[in-house]
């Protein structure tokens, strides 16, 4: 056993440990959380040096035995990851057919006797399940790497979800609202549903490929499920689909609002996948060369 001195990333120090040369930092942290209660083990990011990169909970701090310290940066409030997803899609869920269904809400009361068109209707059913469909997931499909996030991201995603929600719902709902023709409609039905359909099909391959428990990472590739096909040409084909669904809805509707948040959330997601798409290459020397991060043949 050793003795380690902790350090905030203030370098002022929080106090003394003793662990073994090779110990993890998993359980650095929970000894750390033993000396400074307000550190628990969720609010803790351990690296060896005051200006180095954070070190995974899985792997052990290099040098250890030499330098005898260990940094601890406070990350802050934090929150589970699932609560962050079921308040920032439950909000949509429920802010969209508030605006359908009782439009008084938003509309002037010589417009809301007006009941809502077809397309309308077909598009609350879609939003709906869209996001029926992400609370779902998040409760029996998704298996998170990380058990927490900082709490400040609950605002951040909801003020996001929500004011999308109600400024694409205001326009597809209202009384006055316009369909594009039925060919424009079916087109981006079809997308929509084989979109979303698309979607799950990879969120269902990725939590089979880390068994219960583990944060295995493997390289993912197709499977039966001719949804999963996609993995051919793109790393993160979740957001593509997800880009899809939302172009689909987008077109069904005709909407500007729909297309504005298609694209910001294409934005966003292109982010993400590059920065994954990255990381496979770097993580795996046999990652398949042709695949782009998100758009086939393109991005």
């Amino acid at each position: 056993m050793i003795r380690v001195e902790v350090y905030s990333t203030k370098n002022k120090k929080i106090g003394e440990i003793s662990v073994d040369e090779k110990v993890k930092v998993k359980d650095i942290k929970e000894k750390i959380a033993a000396i400074s209660p307000k550190l628990v083990v969720g609010r803790q990011s351990v690296r060896s040096a005051l200006k180095g990169k954070d070190i995974k909970d899985d792997e052990a701090i290099p040098l250890l035995a030499s330098t005898r310290k260990v940094f601890v940066k406070d990350l802050g409030p934090q929150i589970g990851w699932s609560t962050v997803f079921i308040c920032e899609y439950a909000g949509p869920l429920i802010l969209y057919a508030l605006v359908a269904l009782r439009p008084r809400i938003l509309y002037s009361s010589a417009l809301n006797e007006t009941s809502l068109s077809v397309t309308a209707s077909v598009a609350l059913v879609c939003w709906s399940v869209h996001y029926l469909k992400r609370i779902l997931e998040t409760i029996f499909v998704h298996r998170f790497s990380h058990g927490t996030m900082p709490l400040l991201n609950l605002f951040k995603n909801c003020t996001y979800y929500w004011g999308f929600t109600l400024y694409v719902a205001y326009h597809t709902n209202h009384p006055l609202f316009t369909p594009p023709c039925r060919i424009l409609q079916a087109l981006g039905l079809i997308i929509f549903i084989v979109s979303e359909l698309g979607n799950l099909s990879i969120h269902i391959l990725l939590r089979n490929l880390r068994p219960p428990g583990t944060k295995v990472r493997k390289i993912p590739v197709p499977n039966s499920n001719p949804l999963t096909k996609l993995y051919n040409y793109v790393s993160c084909p979740n957001y593509t689909y997800e880009f899809y669904s939302w172009l689909g809805f987008t077109l069904l509707t005709s909407c500007v609002p729909a297309g504005l948040f298609a694209l910001t959330g294409l934005y966003q997601m292109t982010i993400w996948a590059l920065a994954k798409h990255k990381n496979y290459k770097t993580e795996f020397p046999n990652y398949p060369k042709q695949r782009k991060a998100i758009i086939p043949f393109v991005l």
